[in-house]
């Protein structure tokens, strides 16, 4: 099945090139243009769902009539660059309406340049809606759906979104999830602790057709063996000794949705055998009943087990295995796939902020060092490092020295440089402005030009910090919260970086 597709027509290099890229992460497919050969695609128009101008075109009001005419229920979206204030916004937005009277409301939309990935997500999130909206209200057979209707790529956008990384190995796997996940077919995810086999399961859930039923995760080494089979199957009151009510097991939990049995190499070889039988006839008894009960389960298993060995220690049965293996994923651990870490960094981070946690930030250094690290525990173990690094240094920055002892022995590579575009831009932060902006736009003439013989860089930016930091106490008359107010921090960030210069009223 073809990607959604999009077009981009402006003028601005930089900007079309930035935006295919941010697109393109999206999982969609870009067709790009200028105001010299847009013409070639208008007749096209119908396989898009979005277009995207640049608010500078040449023959800008020529280019919007023709797409409109074209295409009159097609998406069209500003890139413009940002406005003063709202009013400057809607009087923008006025403006072309006017100038092109078949634009409406509801398939016109301005994003404002530069831009962050949250606002391009939310404009996409708001195309989706109105297609499914003209969907919805459309004549035409259903068999012709949106790219975006509910069961569509809108689906799949926001379960795949939750796998972050552009490694080709995490694109392989969305890959995997959008090949499986509409059928019923059973799927083994295979991995170290750590990797993130319940994300993939989740995520498969949620792409596919059973989505708007449950997701009933079990953890099948976490149980005790005399009482998995309860768990799984049920068991009718009196079925064994404190059974005082009969209860539902996972299967009928699941009906019509998906059963995820995590660590099913730790299964009981007893346990085997019965759900065996559940994935060869789809049937099972309560524990304590003769009562057959027909299930419509799906089911996807994980393991971090290497079931090959397992089977021959004895210890798995080998039809299970088959059956369990109809369409296996592997994921990758983190020591594989390293070029993730800061995306991963910044997903975790706004996570704790969102929880209402302080956030973190990393240096250069820093990262160079967690890129070289092996990550035994894998995403678990970053995310847990990046949880205490909140709690020791919130809102602040993380070097080298701030990080645990076991990292201390790496060396730093002689070229710090990490490829920004592997950053996830995935935060309505500052910082993330002044990375599309650095990346993808020359420097300003205003810039202080580098020493012909060179400079010693940190203790620059240390000097240069500590001088702004007495600028803003000596503006703010000594007052620390207000200086911090005024340096965009915490105020026990800036009690911090105090205390390391030293600094005296």
């Amino acid at each position: 099945m073809a990607l959604p597709c999009v077009l981009i027509v402006d003028d601005n290099k930089t900007r079309s090139l930035q935006l295919e890229a941010i697109l393109g992460f999206m999982e969609y497919r870009v067709e790009t243009a200028d105001s010299s050969n847009y013409m070639n695609l208008v007749g096209k128009l119908e396989q898009f769902f979005g277009v995207f101008l640049g608010h500078d075109l040449n023959q800008q009001t020529k280019i919007v009539g023709d797409i409109v005419d074209n295409a009159d229920s097609i998406s069209v979206i500003f890139v413009a660059n940002k406005f003063n204030d709202k009013n400057t916004k809607s009087q923008f937005i006025s403006n072309e309406i006017k100038a092109t009277p078949a634009l409406h409301n509801d398939n016109f939309q301005v994003l404002e340049w530069p831009f962050i990935y949250p606002d391009l997500k939310q404009i996409v999130a708001n195309i989706s809606s109105v297609n499914k909206e003209r969907k919805n209200t459309s004549q035409q057979p259903s068999v012709q759906r949106s790219p975006l209707d509910r069961r569509g790529y809108d689906r799949r956008f926001y379960a795949l979104d939750r796998l972050k990384g552009n490694s080709q190995l995490i694109v392989d796997i969305r890959k995997s999830i959008v090949q499986v996940a509409e059928s019923d077919a059973t799927v083994l995810i295979l991995g170290e602790s750590g990797t993130g086999k319940e994300l993939i399961a989740k995520a498969l859930h949620d792409a596919s057709l059973r989505q708007s039923k449950l997701f009933v995760p079990i953890n099948c080494g976490a149980i005790p063996s005399e009482l998995l089979e309860s768990e799984l199957f049920g068991h009718e009151k009196g079925a064994f000794t404190g059974a005082l009510s009969a209860r539902q097991g996972r299967f009928e939990m699941a009906e019509g949705g998906t059963l995820f049995l995590d660590e099913i190499g730790d299964m009981p070889m007893a346990m085997q055998v019965k759900l065996l039988r559940v994935l060869q006839e789809r049937t099972f008894e309560r524990v304590g009943s003769n009562k057959t009960i027909y299930c419509d389960v799906r089911i996807i298993a994980a393991t971090h087990r290497h079931l090959a060995e397992e089977i021959n220690e004895s210890r798995f049965r080998e039809d299970l295995f088959y059956r369990l293996n109809v369409f296996p994923i592997e994921v990758p651990p983190l020591r594989d796939r390293t070029e993730d870490i800061p995306i991963l960094i910044h997903e975790i981070t706004a996570c704790l902020e969102a929880n209402n946690r302080c956030g973190v930030k990393f240096t250069k250094a820093s990262l160079a060092v967690l890129m070289q690290h092996d990550w035994p525990g894998n995403v678990r173990e970053l995310a847990n490092l990046i949880e205490r690094m909140s709690i020791l240094y919130p809102n602040g920055y993380v070097d080298v020295i701030n990080l645990p002892e076991k990292f201390k022995d790496y060396k730093l590579p002689d070229d710090l440089g990490i490829d920004i575009e592997a950053f996830d831009i995935d935060s309505d932060d500052v910082s993330n402005e002044w990375l599309i902006n650095d990346v993808m736009q020359p420097a300003s003439n205003g810039l202080a030009q580098l020493p012909e013989q060179g400079m010693d860089l940190k203790e620059y930016l240390t000097v240069m910090e500590g001088d702004l930091i007495r600028q803003a106490l000596q503006e703010c008359n000594g007052v620390v919260a207000h200086a911090a107010k005024r340096l965009n921090m915490r105020r026990t960030t800036l009690v911090e970086k105090l205390r390391k210069i030293d600094y005296q009223k």
